[in-house]
């Protein structure tokens, strides 16, 4: 059975300026999602689910997956607002989208295969589908739902364009994941990376620490497991108009009570995306220094 792609495109991009998921990066201009999902494709991945907002579905279907869905077989989903379990309503000042927990809800009717979770604009490199799909595609343990996540080296998932945030992953002896630590304004300064806890303070890291990119496996047992967290979040949080349901908080959640545990997959590959509107000219020398290496085609899709 081959697992299926989930890629979570319904962001807004305030910091890019715009609507980076169809900005135009590669030689034959391609954007950054469909680098993924070739990359996907020749990892071994069937369907590809893509979680939009509504109104951008018609520049995902003619400026971004056109001549890719030749090749794929590529479904829509909405992340909307409304979409809400059973009991809940909209609060009147809610704009802010849920939050990466609710967008990967809303694709579960779309998916009965192990499946892995990327975001529409961050380049995770060949390698690292290679290494999800392996896991993936194993024989599942009997006795505990076991998922997956692709720790990235913190150094090699910085931008030279500001400041980031990133899930700094705590791993046991067995190589489980413990539980994520979301850390703020991250910066290199020289052969230090200082950066923010909430709670704590300043801390400093020496860039070989695993954190997470978003790039997570899972099985169909997931979805009920967001379900259940969903409505606890909404009963706490929805009259605050910015709290979001993020994956790493659903995955500490069910870490933390036993239901399920998290390998971590090391992978050597090096992240680039595009958070500032600065990084947009490394992700063009990057895209064509892999194409000119032969990594990929100058067209991925001729």
């Amino acid at each position: 059975m081959h697992p299926t792609l989930l890629v979570l495109a319904a962001g807004m991009g305030s910091r890019y300026g715009g609507l980076k998921q169809v900005d135009r990066f590669g030689p034959a201009g391609e954007t950054i999602l469909e680098y993924s999902i070739y990359d996907a494709l020749r990892a071994g991945f069937g369907k590809i689910v893509l979680v939009i907002r509504r109104e951008n579905a018609g520049d995902f279907r003619e400026m971004i997956v056109k001549r890719a869905m030749k090749k794929a077989d590529i479904r829509f989903v909405y992340q909307e607002l409304d979409r809400l379990p059973e009991g809940f309503s909209l609060p009147s000042d809610r704009v802010k989208p849920w939050g990466t927990g609710h967008a990967v809800m809303m694709a579960e009717e779309e998916i009965d295969t192990p499946f892995a979770v990327i975001n529409a604009d961050d380049f995770y490199g060949a390698g690292s589908y290679r290494i999800i799909a392996d896991f993936l595609t194993q024989k599942p343990a009997e006795s505990i739902d076991e998922y997956c996540l692709v720790g990235y080296q913190l150094d090699n998932t910085l931008s030279e364009s500001g400041t980031v945030s990133r899930g700094v992953c705590k791993i046991n002896s067995q190589g489980y994941l413990e539980d994520i630590h979301e850390h703020k304004k991250i910066v290199r300064f020289g052969n230090i990376i200082t950066a923010e806890l909430e709670g704590v303070g300043p801390v400093t890291f020496n860039g070989s620490e695993p954190v997470s990119m978003n790039l997570i496996g899972f099985t169909p047992t997931m979805f009920a497991h967001l379900n259940r967290l969903f409505k606890a979040f909404l009963k706490q949080h929805a009259s605050n108009p910015g709290a979001e349901f993020y994956i790493p908080y659903a995955m500490n959640e069910v870490i933390k009570a036993g239901q399920a545990r998290v390998k971590l997959l090391h992978t050597p590959e090096k992240w680039f995306g595009v958070t500032y509107r600065e990084d947009r000219e490394m992700v063009i020398k990057s895209l064509r220094s892999l194409v000119e290496q032969g990594m990929y085609p100058a067209d991925l899709w001729a």
